[in-house]
């Protein structure tokens, strides 16, 4: 286990938690004051009212729950988001709506997960030409259907 500190911006905020022994994801509530309607094919930032610290070798992913996709078309926009190390804000949640319907997220509704997961960084070294390969420059369904 890693020690993730957790800061609730108000005393009424639901801390986050493990639904089951084998979860990779801890459940995001939203923290709102009223309902909140996320019109069809839009967005909106929905707060959480927690902020967290963490070590910098570990990044927290938002990511959409999956219950949601299916039953609601609710997905999280920038999927997976991403909480660095050294942000201290409030963690918001960028819900999409791709459904046909308005969806309407009340407080202390479940929106999303958080995964904490390692950062390996990444040393670049420029060079003029890249080891040649099989599949070269082709991309986007250059390997088959």
């Amino acid at each position: 286990m890693v020690k993730v500190l957790i800061k609730k911006l108000n005393p009424a905020v639901r801390l986050p938690e493990y639904k089951t022994n084998g979860a990779s994801g801890m459940d995001l509530t939203a923290f709102i004051e009223k309902p909140i309607c996320v019109k069809s094919k839009t967005s909106f930032l929905i707060p959480t009212g927690l902020s967290v610290a963490f070590s910098e070798n570990y990044e927290i992913q938002i990511r959409p729950r999956s219950g949601l996709a299916v039953k609601n078309n609710i997905t999280v926009l920038n999927t997976p988001g991403t909480i660095d190390s050294d942000y201290r804000g409030e963690i918001k949640v960028v819900i999409f709506n791709h459904g046909d319907s308005d969806f309407i997220i009340n407080n202390g509704d479940r929106i999303a997960q958080m995964i904490l997961s390692p950062v390996i960084k990444m040393d670049l070294e420029e060079v003029d030409d890249l080891p040649e390969t099989i599949r070269g420059e082709g991309g986007f369904g250059s390997t088959g259907k």
